[in-house]
């Protein structure tokens, strides 16, 4: 998590000085908004340096630094040495990704070498989002030797929010400020930190880390130079870091020779184990830090010595200067600054590396002891305020009292009457629900005011259209746009259309006992002359994008009959049922739903296959309108509200079909009458005059006539001597009863429920 100041202490304790780096998130880059390096009055593990004046040196310089430096509000972010951490990188199994930290566990138990008790650790994936595998990193310190780290900042009221090892610190630096050296997994650079006493050597890759700490740094060259010139150490460190200068150079060089080579034979040995376990990794360049580069020679041997182009920075390339920062004297210790460069990075949240080994009680214990003089201040503000309102209690408040005793006396009359009001209030709130109870009763009847449109568009979808029918896509396009040109260029026998003249639709709370109504659809062809009532996209028009059309007044729920004609009677032929047959058929109940009656007709020559084609099974080029209505939740999926209901039982389900016709029963509202195209039909009585139904757009003729031959009169049969006709359009009824999905519950399931209560 990113420091809520925006800026970041990093501070890291060498045995030679402290370091610390003040970076801040501009939103642009991060900026080094200050900086501070003290050598500490004697190397730390110099000879003869006890652990108590040891602990007073680090104070000191610690000291130091907060006197110079106003830590304010901002995380801090210290570093421990490699030599007192652990760090392992292993491979996971692969698991459900919920069961990673249980696994993870076990792992830190077995790869720990130290009690889990006696340690502080965490953990951190490494795997790139997406990986094959799951790769982790586990981190630990023994709690003694964190506890004793982080005592000597809580001594100087420094709460510490982050500790992280050296090395960890220095991956998160290479990976943020070189990301040129660490492009892939194939790819990695060494990050060298020689410090005093040991040598962090990190080994970087886009999404891996390896680490070693080498026993051995600049002070194995003091000692070299000590034991050779018999001087102390501290003559010694000073005449090493003088040799270059000194007229005795040859021979102070001489005596360091054997560290040169045993130091680069330690770097070498780790860079061999490393290749042997990651053959496909290429070493491309060594970056080197610490103290230990400021040595004449060293780096040059180990460039030699190891064969890989070794460099020292001179400059972060991702970090700007703030403008109360000297640049020059920033990077005339550049070189020292990239552990507490990658420990800013994890505080403002831009390092790869997050875990943090921090133990959770000294962050409390810290926190609240931070928080002691406030505490402090806090109790001294409640007390002097505590002392002020007894003093106004005594002295103001009582005088005050017996001065306003009439107007008490007017704010109690007040309180009772709004008790009063308060009482009468809740009498006509309790009054308030028998009058939110009939106003829900009477909104219930719109609760369900949009079933009719939803069941109309379940029905709709399964006569012929568009997607129905690709094939004849253009006819429907046609025939939505009017184009009768375009529509009449498709043999009319061809045209996969279907047009609806009427519609009925009755809700019932019970498709299994309720029949269909006794009330006859058919009656004579519709005599409606030109110009009448209906147009050819009259009443609710064209069902598009698609192949019917919805006649105009005759159309709509619940139907009506043509005008001048009333349609012929037929005699009913269900049954009353007995008392036996009545209670039957209560045990037998499906549940709500609706009858439905569709009357229309097809200029199709086949209105069977259009309706309810026979073989088709799953091939949905060939299902017809019945097809679908028994497969409206493959089409429809959630929006489907019906189940067509027992579509084999003839009592539940009706089709008939017959040619458009005159002279027979067929259903009302079919074409109109043209005066254009009545034909003169001679007869033994003389000539009469025969209308002739046509198709309201296109004007061909849809009803059943005789065959004319080149001269106009009417075939006749040679062998029968009977007129011969030519059928043209067919019509059709549909009676279905569909069940009613997610229906609300009846009023007699609602008195049962209520019963069981």
């Amino acid at each position: 998590m990113a420091s809520k100041t925006g800026a970041v202490w990093a501070i890291d304790i060498g045995n030679c000085s402290l370091k610390a780096l003040r970076l801040s998130d501009t939103g642009e880059g991060v900026e080094v908004v200050g900086f501070y390096t003290i050598g500490h009055d004697k190397i730390l593990t110099g000879s003869g340096i006890q652990a108590a004046e040891r602990d007073e040196l680090i104070a000191l310089s610690l000291r130091r630094f907060v006197e110079s430096n106003r830590i304010g509000k901002d995380d801090v972010v210290v570093s421990v040495s490699s030599q007192n951490s652990f760090a392992r990188f292993v491979k996971l199994p692969p698991v459900e990704k919920k069961r990673i930290p249980e696994i993870v566990k076990f792992e830190a138990v077995q790869q720990i070498p130290f009690d889990i008790n006696e340690v502080q650790w965490d953990w951190q994936m490494l795997s790139e989002e997406g990986s094959s595998e799951s790769r982790i990193g586990i981190f630990a310190i023994k709690n003694e030797i964190v506890s004793n780290a982080l005592s000597y900042f809580s001594n100087e009221n420094i709460s510490v929010t982050h500790v992280q090892m050296a090395p960890m610190a220095l991956y998160n630096y290479i990976l943020y400020d070189r990301p040129e050296l660490t492009k892939s997994d194939k790819q990695a650079v060494i990050v060298l930190n020689i410090g005093a006493d040991i040598t962090d050597l990190v080994i970087c890759t886009r999404s891996t880390v390896w680490q070693r700490s080498v026993s051995m740094g600049g002070n194995a060259f003091t000692r070299a130079v000590s034991e050779t010139f018999k001087l102390n150490f501290e003559k010694a460190e000073k005449l090493k870091c003088t040799a270059a200068m000194s007229k005795y150079a040859r021979q102070i060089f001489q005596a360091m020779r054997p560290v040169f080579t045993d130091l680069a034979s330690e770097i070498q040995r780790s860079i061999g184990f490393y290749t042997s376990s990651n053959p496909d990794t290429k070493l491309v360049r060594i970056v080197a830090l610490g103290g230990g580069t400021k040595m004449r020679g060293l780096l040059k041997y180990l460039q030699q010595t190891l064969q890989i182009p070794v460099e020292t920075p001179d400059s972060f390339k991702m970090l700007s200067m703030g403008s109360e920062v000297s640049a020059a004297k920033f990077h005339d210790s550049v070189c020292d600054f990239g552990i507490v460069y990658g420990l800013g990075l994890q505080g403002l949240a831009l390092g790869k590396i997050e875990s943090n080994l921090l133990p959770q009680s000294i962050a409390k214990s810290m926190a609240w002891a931070n928080k002691a003089r406030h505490f402090t201040m806090a109790a001294i503000l409640l007390f002097i305020v505590s002392v002020l309102t007894l003093g106004r209690v005594v002295l103001i408040d009582n005088a005050q009292y017996s001065k306003n005793a009439d107007i008490r006396t007017r704010i109690g009359s007040v309180v009772s009457a709004a008790k009063k009001a308060t009482k009468k209030l809740k009498t006509e709130e309790n009054r308030s629900s028998a009058f939110e109870a009939n106003m829900h009763k009477e909104f219930d009847l719109f609760k369900y005011r949009d079933v009719f449109a939803r069941l109309y568009k379940n029905i709709i979808v399964t006569f012929p259209n568009e997607e129905n029918n690709p094939g004849q896509a253009d006819l429907y396009r046609a025939f939505d746009a009017g184009d009768v040109e375009s529509v009449m260029s498709i043999r009319r026998k061809d045209r996969k259309q279907i047009f609806i003249t009427n519609v009925s639709v009755r809700y019932t709370e019970d498709v299994g006992t309720t029949g269909f109504e006794d009330k006859d659809f058919r009656g004579g062809g519709r005599k409606t002359k030109t110009g009448g009532d209906i147009s050819p996209m009259g009443g609710l028009g064209m069902l598009g994008p698609g192949g019917m059309m919805v006649g105009g007044p005759s159309s709509g729920f619940g139907g009506r009959y043509a005008p001048g004609r009333t349609p012929r009677k037929r005699k009913s032929t269900r049954k009353v049922k007995s008392k036996d047959e009545q209670e039957e058929s209560k045990e037998t109940q499906e549940g709500p739903g609706f009858i439905i009656n569709i009357s229309g007709y097809s200029p199709y020559r086949s209105i069977d296959e259009l309706l309810d084609p026979v073989g088709v099974s799953d091939d949905k080029s060939k299902w017809g309108v019945v097809t679908r209505m028994m497969r409206l939740e493959e089409i429809l999926g959630k929006e489907n509200m019906l189940k067509l209901y027992k579509k084999t039982e003839v009592e539940h389900f009706s089709l008939e079909t017959g040619p458009v016709d005159f002279e027979l029963e067929m259903p009302v509202g079919i074409g109109i009458v043209d005066e254009n195209f009545q034909r003169v039909k001679r007869t033994e009585q003389g000539e009469v005059i025969e209308d002739v139904l046509v198709d309201p757009m296109t004007k061909e003729v849809i009803s059943k006539v005789a065959e004319l031959d080149w001269a106009g009169k009417e075939k006749v049969d040679s062998k029968t001597g009977e007129v011969i006709y030519k059928e043209n359009d067919y019509w059709f009824i549909l009676q279905a009863k569909f069940l009613w999905k997610d229906a609300p519950k009846s009023e007699s399931e609602k008195q049962e429920e209520s019963k069981k209560k």
